[in-house]
């Protein structure tokens, strides 16, 4: 791949904006998802949508996220379960319906016509494995969405094992999909070693799922209890070096944070930022308590941070967000 010249944005943000509970005023708690989304947005440019794993949206509640969101905000959206290969009957993965891959593609073209999608994100579960079987449902995945980006995550590490690590990046690269780089506990098999690389021009992305070892493999309630971690910054810091130069190549960068237990993912969008060299605006006093709590005292740069962007438009009118959190611009190595 060729260098581009200038240093390509970061977007910084959630996966999903509902779970976060002690990031919203107590206005909004309880209340529907397209109202926090609007709170959300005041404060970063981007969101993974994930309830799409679960169930496939109406194109109709598409445009209405896309509708309540600034002209320049982005929406990564999770593959449905079946194309992905978690439906499983007697045992078996199976393959989607036509009526499921056809009522993903139709919740798409409110993004896709808008200019706020990002990436389809494709993450694999641990029994899609490096091999034939697993380049093919890679194959299938880039059919279905030709002029996409598509962002591919792996749950097993035969991916990144000795030389299939370098087949898998050379798959990738010849697909024009993105790696996405892990950030979770390293335990066992099904998961992902930390690892960033370039394998499309067209995004890098990092997904940071916590640290917690006891409950990686646990079955839980919620996802929240999966991902109940807090970061350090001297966790996010490692990464940081690894982010700057994608961007330095010019590759836009998405950081997302998914580990969703209170307002962990929240707190830590806001660190990133901070790492990462973002103006950021000022947290609401929910995070800066949590920060408190954490450190023993708030950082530094919260002193000097703006305050929040005005409230959110009335329904039906659009505006853009100031000051999003965007970057211009034991450590990791960039693989390129």
């Amino acid at each position: 791949m060729e260098e581009r010249r200038g240093r390509a944005p970061i977007l910084i943000g959630t996966c999903n904006w509902v779970d976060h509970e002690e990031f919203y005023p107590d206005e909004l708690r309880g209340r529907r998802q397209r109202e926090r989304l609007a709170f959300y947005a005041r404060y970063f440019p981007l969101v993974e949508i994930d309830s799409s794993f679960y169930g496939i949206p109406t194109p109709d509640r598409v445009a209405d996220w896309v509708a309540r969101t600034p002209d320049d905000f982005l929406f990564n959206i999770k593959a449905y379960r079946s194309l992905t290969g978690h439906e499983r009957e007697q045992g078996r993965p199976r393959l989607p319906t036509d009526a499921e891959e056809r009522a993903f593609l139709e919740a798409l073209v409110p993004l896709r016509e808008s200019g706020k999608l990002g990436a389809v994100h494709y993450q694999y579960p641990p029994w899609v494995v490096s091999g034939p079987a697993g380049r093919e449902a890679l194959l299938r995945a880039r059919d279905r969405h030709p002029g996409d980006v598509i962002a591919v995550e792996f749950r097993h590490r035969s991916w990144f094992e000795g030389e299939r690590l370098a087949e898998t990046e050379d798959l990738l690269r010849e697909l024009d999909c993105t790696l996405v780089g892990v950030d979770a506990p390293q335990l066992g098999s099904g998961t992902a070693p930390p690892h960033l690389a370039v394998t499309s021009d067209r995004l890098v992305l990092v997904r940071f799922h916590g640290r917690n070892y006891e409950t990686w493999y646990r079955k839980v309630a919620t996802t929240g209890e999966r991902f109940d971690y807090l970061y350090r910054p001297a966790e996010l810091q490692q990464w940081v070096p690894a982010i700057q130069a994608a961007a330095d190549r010019g590759v836009p960068v998405h950081v997302l944070m998914n580990n969703n237990r209170s307002n962990y993912a929240v707190v830590n969008g806001f660190d990133m930022a901070h790492l990462l060299g973002v103006r950021a605006p000022r947290p609401p006093e929910s995070i800066l308590r949590r920060m408190e709590e954490r450190d023993g005292d708030l950082p530094a740069w919260v002193r000097e941070a703006a305050e929040p962007p005005a409230p959110p438009a009335l329904e039906g009118s659009r505006q853009r967000a100031p000051n999003p959190v965007v970057a211009q611009s034991e450590q990791l190595h960039l693989d390129v």
